[in-house]
This record gives structure tokens, sequence and C-alpha cells, in this order.
């Protein structure tokens, strides 16, 4: 299967109201009022859905029960006055929700901007094959990067409000594992939830075509190894266009984890790009999934054919 571009949303302006939804785990409400407080200083007026400070009653890696997790985002994307849903954290919740999402509603709402990583990886499958939709693969509201990293927030300032001014992505790390050049569009995540959600309902069916950009956060070599494995043997992999990498916070000694991501990536004969500076980083760059773009592994860079915002 070939991936192609879905219905990329529009960009926000001043004024634009931003619900902010907590579908994986819960919030400390100290860290979701400062990320309030930096999006109120782009313009922006954020809405806080009625359940994003809840905690599960037995489980309380849950912020709150799977079906207000679902409602509160479903809600947030319905409601006409609402341009943006971003999530307020990761961690774990949303595979146990996200089949409780009416899908033919998020349809018929359309396009808007959905941003998350982490957990949210699978929201992001979610919203690519059921709905046909573009999203952000960037820093969520309540996460440390956001909250700290100047370069993490004008990337997503950038990206929401001005996006024509960040088609080109990429850290001054990033550098070719596998050299290259390749066309395609976006997709990706926590590698991890990409390997958790294959045979699920509606999951993709393989990553052929597209420029598949993987990340994670603290899964040993061999687990990674595993993870990596699982997805070659679906066949899951089988034509991938190419290949961006981010961070592997918490997942052991870099060149350890390298060795692994040469060796059970490098047979697939496409161009690879490590260290472009996405997901669990000090540094957490927004980007776009969904949009078409060429990654360049000499280069270092990720170069999109369009800005991801219409």
């Amino acid at each position: 299967m070939t991936v192609t571009p879905p219905t990329r949303p529009r960009r926000l302006r001043p004024g634009s109201r931003v619900a902010v939804v907590a579908p994986s785990g819960p919030i400390p409400e100290e860290r979701l009022a400062a990320g309030l407080d930096l999006l109120r200083g782009w313009e922006l007026e954020p809405v806080v859905a009625p359940h994003v400070l809840d905690t599960h009653r037995e489980l309380g890696y849950l912020a709150g029960a799977d079906e207000n997790r679902a409602r509160d985002l479903q809600e947030a994307w319905c409601d006409p006055t609402v341009s943006a849903v971003i999530c307020a954290r990761g961690g774990y919740g949303v595979q146990r929700m996200v089949d409780l999402i009416d899908w033919s509603a998020i349809r018929a709402a359309g396009p808007k901007v959905f941003v998350g990583y982490s957990d949210v990886t699978a929201l992001h499958e979610a919203f690519a094959v059921r709905a046909g939709l573009a999203t952000l693969h960037g820093p969520m509201v309540a996460a440390a990067a956001f909250l700290k990293d100047p370069r993490t927030q004008e990337s997503l300032r950038s990206t929401l409000f001005e996006p024509e001014s960040v088609r080109t992505l990429g850290l001054d790390t990033a550098r070719a594992m596998i050299p290259g050049r390749a066309h395609g569009v976006t997709l990706g995540g926590c590698v991890s939830l990409l390997a958790a959600d294959l045979a699920t309902p509606h999951a993709r069916p393989s990553a052929r075509g597209g420029l598949l950009l993987l990340e994670d956060v603290g899964e040993e070599p061999y687990r990674l190894d595993r993870i990596l494995t699982q997805l070659l043997r679906s066949g899951w992999l089988d034509g991938v266009a190419g290949i961006g990498l981010g961070s592997w916070e918490e997942c052991g000694p870099y060149e350890e984890v390298r060795a692994v991501l040469a060796d059970r990536l490098g047979g697939l004969g496409v161009p690879v790009v490590e260290e472009m500076g996405f997901g669990h980083s000090e540094t957490a760059l927004t980007f776009p999934l969904g949009v078409p773009g060429v990654l360049d592994a000499e280069a270092g860079t990720l170069t999109m054919d369009v800005p991801a915002l219409r």
C-alpha cells in the first residue's frame, strides 16, 4: 500500500481556541498551569477539558476513566469553536480509549490541529487511518521540554502560526546512519506503540511508501530489538521509503541503541537519519505526520513539500 497524504488542517491565529485533553496519564496541576500560561502568551485561548485533572480510582497511571478520556477528546474535536486539540501529556492509556471514540463524528467535524507524542502515537495513527487527517508530532502542554526549552516552544509556535517558516526540519546533531534520499508521506512516532498497534481494528497495514519517524523512551536495547524485529517479521516495514530517528532517552548508552537500530534497519536498503531532534528529549521539534516530504540523509534534514498546516 502506498501512503497517501491525509487532509491538512488550517493554521492557528491569535484568539484561536485550543482544547487541552488528557488521553493517557494523570497531569500535575502546576505543570498544566504553566503550559496553559505559555499558550496564552501566544494569544491562544486554552480550554481545559472537564476530566484533564482526573486520576483513575484504582489505576493511578490513568487520567481518569477510559470513557471520560474518550469523551473529552471527542467533545473537544466536535466543538465548532475549537481550532486545535493539544494533549497535556503522554504516559499510557490511549489504547484503552481509542476505540471508544466515534470516528464517524470525528470525520464529520473535519480537520483540526492535533498535537502530541509518546503514547499519543496510537491517536496519530487513528486520526490518519480512521479520519484521513494529518497531525503534529509535537510537545504537549505539561511536558518538560515544552515548559523549559525555548527551541521546543518556538518550533511548535512557528508550526501552528507560520508553518511555511519550518518546512526544513532536523537538529544540527542529525546525520546519516544509512545514506540516500527518499520521498514519501510522514508517519510514525513511538516505536513501541506502533508495534502494539499491529492487528488492532483499523490499524495501518504497513508503512509502505512512507517516511517513517521513530523514537522511544525507557526501552532497553534488547527490547528495541524485539520491537523492531516484530515490525520486520510482520511485514509492516516492507516498502518503507526512508526512516528518520529521534530520541532514545533512558534506553541505555546511545552506542548500544545505535547498534540495534543499524542492525535491524540497515537491511531495508533505505536512507536512515539519526538524532533528528524529536520525541522524548530536551529539545523536541514539532514534526508533521501525514505530509509529503524529502528525507535527505547526507544533509540530515526532512524537508516538507508543503507546510504542515494550510
